[in-house]
């Protein structure tokens, strides 16, 4: 008896195009050039997962240098009066107290001194 495998083939498929819901022109219809654009979809998904954390950490970074600035000082001498005083704050927090709380990142700033 022959085993017809034509509904396997068709799941497969039908499968990677509903992950490509969205995409543009016969990359969403299109099974091969679908499964193109699936593994270059794919691919900078994983990269740009690592990616974020540089930008969100650099953007942290530009709102603690612009807080610090007014206050008269740099962003590297800011964090380096914070390490020789072994203050334990994460830029995240410096960049939310810096843009939300201004009084309170003044104040980190003043026990510095």
């Amino acid at each position: 008896m022959r085993i017809k495998r034509g509904t396997f083939a068709h799941k497969r498929r039908k499968k990677l195009l509903k992950q490509t819901k969205g995409f543009r022109w016969r990359r969403k219809s299109h099974y091969r050039e679908a499964k193109e654009a699936l593994f270059h979809a794919r691919r900078h998904a994983y990269r740009d997962r690592r990616q974020r954390k540089r930008d969100k950490r650099r953007l942290w970074q530009v709102k603690i240098n612009a807080k610090a600035r007014q206050l008269g000082t740099s962003y590297s001498k800011f964090i380096k009066s914070l390490k020789d005083n072994n203050v334990e704050i994460d830029r995240k927090s410096l960049a939310y107290l810096a843009e939300h709380r201004p009084e309170t990142f003044e104040a980190i700033y003043q026990d510095l001194e």
